[in-house]
């Protein structure tokens, strides 16, 4: 008689099948690779609004300018734009000399951007990279000039400009801002992130110069932040009043010291003055679309860097 002995079977082992997470279940926040975060209403409202209170001075500078002086201080303000435009635009034009004041802010604006770009890249770099007794102290002593007031450096600044001749002219202003502590920080500490040491001692081992170092490596890697602190510093120079006011005179104006001019009357035409001021804008805005790409693709770099 033969027994059969109860078979016995393996234990499964397979591991048990995850239960499939429901879209319930997800983090908001949770992300997978290759998707973006998705904006509600509370996100497009916001961004309206704040698109909306960014454009509003400009347009409301549009609409001043378009109406007589009158209109322009009934109660209720205009919210449309005039017929008078043009008409103001000319007198604007005629009663500052705006032709002359547009030249020598650009000329201003322009020599102090390019000056700032080329000495502040160089700054920033031989902070950032290059190794040499005192640059800490030196460092330090820089960014320790951010904070003195400019009013202090007023009188003596003045004085040496009359002392050296150039009272009234454009080399009064465009000479004292060639270089800024604030650019030499920007540049070193971007140079610092993006330029690593090994491309230096690659260009080194090549047998490339300091110059050609700076040339070939340090430009191309610093042009993102370059453009930025360019487009931060043409619009600092171009808007400065302080300074030009009190080192040129009426036959030699920049743009904003001939519309404190336009307005310095007893009574000035506000229209007039909402005129100056929008033409004034005209060329920040021409800049910006023309280097808006590069600017936010400079900005857009320098965030991934950090």
């Amino acid at each position: 008689m033969t027994t059969t002995s109860p078979t016995t079977t393996a234990p499964d082992l397979a591991p048990a099948p995850l239960p499939t997470a429901s879209g319930k279940g997800r983090g908001r926040f949770k992300m997978g690779a290759g998707q973006q975060l998705r904006g509600g209403p509370f996100t497009y409202v916001a961004l309206v609004v704040v698109g909306l209170g960014s454009i509003f001075p400009l347009y409301w500078t549009l609409v001043a300018a378009s109406h007589d002086q009158q209109r322009v201080l009934d109660t209720p303000p205009p919210l449309v734009p005039g017929g008078r435009l043009w008409s103001n635009l000319q007198a604007a034009w005629d009663q500052a000399h705006l032709g002359k004041a547009i030249v020598n802010s650009v000329i201003v604006a322009g020599c102090i951007t390019a000056a700032t770009l080329f000495f502040c890249t160089l700054a920033g770099y031989a902070f950032a990279k290059m190794r040499f007794r005192g640059r800490g102290v030196l460092m330090t002593a820089v960014i320790a000039t951010l904070t003195i007031p400019p009013q202090l450096s007023v009188v003596p600044l003045f004085m040496m400009m009359s002392d050296i001749g150039w009272s009234g002219k454009l080399e009064s202003v465009i000479f004292p801002t060639l270089v800024g502590a604030f650019g030499v920080f920007f540049m070193r500490q971007y140079l610092i992130e993006a330029l690593p040491y090994e491309l230096i001692e690659a260009a080194k081992v090549d047998g490339a110069s300091n110059i050609r170092i700076v040339w070939s490596v340090v430009l191309p890697v610093a042009r993102p932040a370059m453009m930025v602190l360019g487009m931060l510093t043409f619009v600092q120079a171009w808007n400065d009043f302080f300074w030009p006011f009190l080192a040129l005179d009426q036959e030699n104006p920049t743009i904003q010291v001939a519309l404190g001019q336009l307005s310095a009357s007893y009574t000035p035409d506000q229209s007039i003055v909402m005129a100056g001021a929008l033409i004034s804008t005209l060329p920040l805005l021409l800049v910006f679309v023309i280097f808006g790409k590069q600017i936010v693709g400079g900005i857009m770099a320098g965030a991934v860097k950090g």
